[in-house]
């Protein structure tokens, strides 16, 4: 790690979530490789990723009035496989197709009707040309708004399809205040994930009323790819218990153990291991976990797991802010390995390392990701859900935490000495 040296990157706001990375694209004129970002408030900026010159900023209409405030994004912008389009969000409640070159918009489109209060958190996704969106509350949880899951099209702009996780019987974006339920937010880090094998869409939902039929709070839920039908779902048997305490099942998104197990975390401290053959159908299906395994600390999940395939076998790597910790996979049964004191954001395996921003302390942990042996620890500046990326012999992490309204923020940038 000594051979490592920092860039720090002034940016026009906090970047509370992840940057992505595009190498080789034409940007200004010039082949570049490109760090892209979100801030708080909307503004998406192109970062040259060998001289940390911001080469261009793409601010939303409506971002004088947000500046300041809390309505925020905290969402990751997606690149589409053509590498000439990215999409991000905005405090306005809409996403925009972004021109890699140059930071125009193609299109801007609403994924809500009250964005003041139905909030966009989660990291974009994409597939198979569609772009997939879901939408959450704002701290207080301020009624009304719903969690929801808009799937658009990525040439045109048009939103295709939504799926409704209160009042699930009506299609398409609805007047929060027209539905009997409110709250349901899907705001686990990692949004809509889509299924590798299936290309469903998996998500996890927040604190809401749940009756199995149409109100789906505290629930994980299968869609189809375009997000017109539900296949299958999952909620604790202690649902109400979870709403009544504010421990919401959805504070981390679901994750792929293989074919027929996913893994949920949320703030009871548990990671529920489940059977997709067992949540499978419309009809509600209340328990049934095949394990229940307590995360790092015994403490909430608000970050996104990392699952790692390797010849060693299966790996979840979960982190807290009571620690980061090692989990073997097998056979639908989880193992913990080894588990350390350190906090941290969403883990990421690459280069053989297991990287962790400890947002508690400031510090970008490095460890053998068998052994959680240290290797590194890099200083880096305090957070919230940031979380880093490790490309191209280079390492990228955001600073700051969005709760502090601030319009100006920080990229580090670690890269290779040449």
């Amino acid at each position: 790690m000594r051979s490592l040296s920092l860039r720090r990157v002034t940016l026009d706001g906090t970047v509370d979530s992840s940057p992505i990375y595009l190498h080789g694209v034409r940007v200004k004129g010039a082949l570049r490789d490109v760090f892209f970002v979100t801030t708080t408030y909307g503004k998406t900026e192109a970062i040259d990723a060998s001289r940390g010159v911001v080469l261009w900023r793409f601010t939303p209409r409506g971002y004088s009035s947000w500046a300041g405030s809390p309505q925020i994004t905290t969402a990751t912008p997606v690149a589409d496989p053509g590498r000439a389009w990215i999409y991000a969000s905005s405090p306005g409640g809409t996403i925009s197709k972004l021109s890699v070159a140059e930071g125009h918009a193609a299109w801007t489109v609403s994924i809500t009707r009250l964005p003041s209060r139905e909030k966009i958190a989660s990291a974009l996704n994409y597939d198979r040309g569609r772009v997939i969106a879901t939408t959450g509350g704002y701290i207080g949880d301020a009624p009304p708004y719903q969690g929801h899951v808009a799937v658009i099209d990525a040439a045109s702009g048009r939103l295709l399809h939504v799926w409704n996780s209160l009042c699930s019987n009506r299609t398409g974006l609805i007047d929060p205040s027209t539905c009997s339920a409110s709250d349901s937010a899907i705001w686990g880090r990692a949004g809509a994930v889509v299924d590798p094998s299936t290309h469903d869409l998996l998500v996890a939902t927040g604190n809401a009323p749940w009756d199995g039929k149409t109100n789906w709070g505290d629930s994980v839920l299968r869609l189809s790819s375009d997000a017109t039908r539900m296949l299958g779902n999952y909620t604790p048997t202690n649902t109400a218990e979870l709403n009544a305490n504010d421990t919401d099942l959805g504070s981390s998104a679901p994750v792929v153990l293989d074919s027929e197990h996913l893994a949920v975390c949320g703030k009871d401290g548990q990671i529920r291991v489940l059977s997709v053959s067992r949540m499978g159908g419309t009809g509600a299906h209340q328990g049934g976990e095949v394990q229940l395994v307590g995360a790092p600390g015994g403490e909430a999940l608000f970050s996104a797991p990392a699952v790692w395939r390797s010849g060693a076998g299966t790996w979840l790597y979960v982190a807290t802010g009571a620690g980061t910790g090692a989990y073997r996979y097998s056979g639908g049964a989880l193992t913990k390995a080894w588990e350390n004191g350190n906090a941290g954001t969403s883990p990421v395996v690459a280069g053989g390392l297991l990287w962790v921003y400890d947002q508690v302390a400031g510090k970008l942990r490095v460890y053998r990701p068998a052994t959680g042996a240290a290797v590194a620890s890099l200083d880096a500046g305090t957070g919230h859900w940031n979380s880093p990326i490790v490309v191209d012999g280079r390492v990228a992490l955001p600073e700051g935490n969005a709760n502090d309204h601030s319009t100006r923020g920080v990229l580090d940038i670690w890269s290779l000495r040449r």
